[in-house]
């Protein structure tokens, strides 16, 4: 599916010499940057959103082996302490 995306000037003359300079034509390079842009991690603002980030990508339940989470996560901040000394 083709598309016409309008840039300004400055923009394009910018992303052109980008392409260039990678050997690419500016409709290639343009299609590179918005998918790594697209693929792009979303900044996490929230315990809420991290959750949901968790949720999203199937890691909710995944430790079977921990029965008491803040008993783990205690632990594991132990843990780091004494490599931290």
């Amino acid at each position: 599916m083709s598309r016409v995306v309008e840039l300004p000037d400055d923009l394009a003359d910018a992303l052109t010499e980008e392409a260039s300079q990678l050997g690419l034509a500016l409709p290639e390079y343009a299609v590179r940057l918005l998918t790594a842009a697209r693929l792009a991690p979303r900044p996490i603002h929230s315990g809420a959103e991290l959750v949901e980030f968790w949720r999203r990508e199937g890691l909710l339940g995944t430790r079977q082996d921990v029965a008491d989470s803040q008993s783990e996560a205690r632990r594991l901040r132990e843990q780091a302490q004494r490599r931290g000394t």
